[in-house]
């Protein structure tokens, strides 16, 4: 199984806004900017997650997306899931109902047995790991936050 781009550039992207952002809106250019992805896939990426419905999103000067839950409230799997669609290493595990394309062994397979469980095992990983989890490795990795100046003031 390979997870695409669009999955993998998602949960940077969340990442980053949970990180960087936090509960405030962040800006697709600086995302973009911080994580080296275009700014268009980007946008299109964010529409399936709005979707999915992981993303908000707010207009005008102060706006920009925002994650619709708190960081420990959203975990990998969901956003897999959203960029995604449905996920399993193999297509005769899909929602468990056997081969989704005419398999001539669907339900006398004995190797059908194995990708399902590794499929079982890999979606209990990935929904146990959270966007607060990547916040907390990345804090004690030394990453620096980034401060959005749009919501900075002097005096």
């Amino acid at each position: 199984m390979r997870l695409s781009t669009k999955s993998r550039y998602g949960l940077r992207a969340l990442f980053d806004m949970a990180y960087h952002a936090g509960t405030l809106p962040a800006q697709i250019k600086d995302i973009s900017r911080r994580q080296n992805i275009s700014p268009r896939y980007l946008e299109q990426i964010f529409q399936d997650l709005k979707r999915g419905g992981l993303l908000k999103s707010r207009r005008g000067p102060q706006g920009g997306y925002f994650l619709s839950r708190k960081p420990n409230e959203i975990n990998v799997q969901q956003i897999i899931m959203a960029a995604e669609g449905e996920m399993a290493l193999v297509d005769c595990v899909k929602s468990g109902k056997g081969c989704k394309k005419q398999c001539e062994f669907d339900n006398e397979c004995v190797t059908q047995k194995i990708w399902m469980e590794a499929s079982k095992r890999l979606n209990d990983y990935l929904s146990s790991v959270t966007l607060k989890d990547l916040c907390d490795d990345a804090k004690a990795m030394g990453m620096e936050k980034e401060l959005d100046h749009r919501f900075m003031y002097f005096i």
